[in-house]
């Protein structure tokens, strides 16, 4: 089974430019395009649902709000994220990202300038669902033409680079964005929302025309495949679940990455915040900051695993530093900030959290390496939903076990679930793993 890559053949080439640091040169101004975009992206994301429950704003109820926000554009998301890898094998990830530009950029225009004045409920409920679908298929896309193209020495550095660009926009330089036009320079929340619509816009722009390599254009497959482009390779993609059942133990090692990242988040304000029966330790704008330092210690560490995995190895790294460092870290998080009561502690440990969180980073150049080059669409597909999976995760989570076990047995589930799927992760091997390659050099030696 061939796991090579369209670049696979010039894997002994010297490393030149950028490429010394992980980015492939062709995708290069892709990076820049996502990371764009998923900053217009992020705009919304600490004033949205106030914005539609203000009776100036949507005019919606407040539980109409949070429907349209939460649940809805998360199942829309989760659709996408799947669909992100699929669409890729069939069309070619190119074409998938102007689909997913196309969404978000119709949609908001219909969202801001007829649903919201015309404070139309149903309107506003149904375009803003609808517009979920587009992140996953312009940013998830362009992840697959990452892993297609990049030689397998840099997969784990290529896919640190992306996940700098996605998780630098959303939430982090979105959400400083919109503080700054919301706070300082007393820009209004629709004129902010329509700054976000221009961001997007050069964002897909820039990553839909600015990077023109050419397997972009072609659906992901190879000899093996009679019709790559027949839409009936949606369903054909499913069946490698039970073909290859270490597609399963990714889905579910991506499935709780993140989920204890969006349930505490949810968690946090009504446990440490003023909220709290009997008043918490935290005021509302530090509750805040927790997440801002977490994410922001996150990006910086995405890099440094990437490129660590690439010599450590890619399983060992998600293993040890992404399952077993979050296992540690989420309860001394939780724990450490009870027994301390103190905001700088609490802050530090969050930020260890983001650190170790980035382990899992080599999973995306992971899941693709282990597969045929006709599968990798699809395996991306099931990261792909593993991810959009832990955003409904993680508070169910906390809606579950918090009545009956409060914070503490929450933090206890969520190092519980690490702990497994540290060894589910086990049986995720590649030939071409790092640390697969040198061991086996070693011992021939």
């Amino acid at each position: 089974m061939s796991t090579t890559s369209p670049a696979g053949t010039a894997a002994e080439r010297p490393l030149l430019g950028i490429e010394r640091w992980g980015i492939p040169y062709a995708l290069r101004w892709g990076f820049v395009g996502v990371l764009i975009f998923m900053i217009g992206d992020g705009v919304e994301t600490s004033f949205l649902s106030a914005f539609l429950a203000d009776p100036t704003g949507g005019g919606l109820s407040g539980s109409q709000a949070s429907f349209a926000t939460v649940t809805l554009y998360g199942v829309a998301a989760l659709i996408a994220s799947w669909f992100s890898g699929t669409l890729s094998a069939i069309w070619g990830p190119r074409r998938v990202m102007w689909l997913g530009a196309a969404i978000w950029v119709v949609m908001e225009l219909v969202f801001l300038f007829v649903a919201i004045p015309a404070q139309n409920a149903a309107l506003i409920v149904t375009v803003y669902a609808v517009r979920g679908l587009a992140y996953p298929l312009f940013a998830f896309s362009f992840l697959v033409w990452i892993q297609t193209i990049a030689e397998p020495r840099m997969r784990g550095s290529a896919a640190g680079w992306f996940w700098f660009a996605f998780t630098g926009g959303l939430p982090t330089l979105g959400a400083a964005l919109a503080a700054i036009c919301v706070g300082p320079l007393g820009i209004s929340e629709y004129a902010t929302l329509v700054i976000s619509l221009v961001l997007v816009a050069i964002g897909a722009a820039i990553g839909c025309f600015a990077v023109t390599e050419p397997h972009g254009l072609r659906p992901i497959a190879d000899e093996t495949v009679a019709h790559p482009r027949s839409l009936a390779r949606l369903t054909e993609g499913i069946d490698i679940l039970w073909r290859d059942r270490r597609t399963i133990a990714g889905f579910f090692v991506r499935l709780v990455n993140t989920a204890p990242q969006y349930g505490f988040f949810a968690m946090f304000p009504f446990v440490f915040g003023p909220d709290t029966p009997g008043g918490g330790f935290l005021t509302t704008a530090q509750v805040a900051v927790l997440s801002t330092v977490a994410y922001a210690a996150n990006i910086g560490a995405n890099l440094f695993f990437g490129v660590f995995g690439d010599y450590f190895g890619w399983r060992r790294t998600v293993t040890v530093f992404g399952c077993v460092g979050c296992a540690v870290a989420t309860p001394l998080w939780y724990f450490g900030a009870i027994a301390s009561h103190s905001f700088l502690l609490t802050a530090i440990l969050g930020a260890v959290y983001g650190i170790v969180l980035a382990g899992f980073v080599p999973l995306s150049a992971l899941m693709p390496s282990m597969v045929a080059l006709k599968d990798k669409g699809a395996a991306l597909a099931i990261l792909n939903t593993g991810a959009g999976g832990a955003a409904l995760l993680g508070p169910l989570t906390v809606t579950a076990l918090f009545p009956l076990f409060g914070g503490g047995g929450v933090a206890i589930a969520y190092c519980l679930m690490y702990l497994i799927v540290a060894g589910v992760s086990l049986v995720i091997r590649s030939d071409i793993d790092p640390g697969v390659v040198r061991h086996r050099e070693a011992a021939a030696a």
